[in-house]
């Protein structure tokens, strides 16, 4: 389920007022003399000005303009200078069966970037009635358990980063097609027998949800979780059950995500393994 959050405070007007309040001008002092009172000398650089003829104040400069270039490009010639080192994902493991944040971006029709992400599922959320706990958390402990040889959680949001629109996948490897089968009948059964349920996240935060299956088979799932006075906010969700591999995807918005849901997950499974 997606937590809204709060938007930051403050910004570059705080910052500007602290660095203008901290190089003020100078005060009497640094136009009567040093402390003694004497008179400072005169600088030489503008004397050395004034005696230079014209022309070779431009020689002067040209030559500095021609070796500070020539200094940048030897700089950047260098062979030890340090690269960028690309983020690693190897094939075959749950990094690289998920969607990149470009390619959800083009089948939900918004641009998103990265957010929160997690190796492992977290602790089960506390429910009420209690019964209800696979519903409010089908991406925790209380579907996924700890019985997972590979387990990832990554959840895109919009580009302002407030969370208005996010998308989470979710996806669990398990040592063989069984255990991955009882996790999704946990999830199947889980939300079978829940329609709505007190929530209260890993904050303490509580909020009532509302729940509607509209696809159930033994290998897809799909469901809205609704938040009941949440002005229209809801998490459109889908499961799928491929081999060893127990996936999720969850688009959360104030819209109607099913048709986004839907594409990712189409793609998401097929880029799966199973």
């Amino acid at each position: 389920m997606a937590v809204h959050s709060s938007r930051g405070l403050g910004g570059r007007g705080a910052a500007a007022d602290a660095a203008a309040s901290s190089h003020g001008q100078a005060g009497p002092s640094s136009a009567s003399g040093g402390p003694s009172g004497r008179p400072l000398p005169p600088g030489p650089p503008g004397r050395l000005r004034r005696l230079l003829p014209r022309h070779r104040r431009a020689v002067s400069a040209g030559a500095v303009v021609i070796c500070l270039v020539l200094a940048g490009v030897g700089w950047w010639a260098r062979p030890d200078q340090p690269k960028a080192i690309p983020l690693r994902v190897v094939e075959g493991t749950v990094q690289a069966d998920a969607l990149t944040p470009d390619e959800v971006s083009k089948l939900a029709g918004i641009t998103l970037v990265s957010g929160p992400g997690a190796s492992e599922p977290p602790r089960a959320l506390e429910a009420d009635p209690s019964s209800c706990a696979v519903a409010v958390g089908p991406a925790t402990q209380a579907v996924y358990g700890r019985e997972w040889t590979a387990f990832l959680s990554a959840t895109y949001q919009d580009s302002a980063g407030v969370g208005d629109y996010t998308v989470t996948q979710v996806i669990g490897v398990y040592s063989d097609s069984d255990k991955a089968g009882a996790v999704f009948r946990t999830l199947s059964d889980g939300l079978e027998s829940c329609q709505s349920a007190i929530r209260t996240d890993q904050d303490g935060r509580t909020s009532k949800w509302a729940y509607t299956t509209d696809t159930a088979t033994s290998e897809t799932l799909g469901w809205t979780a609704a938040q009941v006075a949440g002005d229209g906010w809801a998490c459109h969700r889908q499961a799928r059950l491929k081999g060893r591999t127990v996936l999720q995807v969850a688009v959360c918005g104030a819209g109607n995500g099913k048709p986004a849901v839907t594409r990712i997950t189409d793609r998401f499974a097929a880029k799966a393994s199973g």
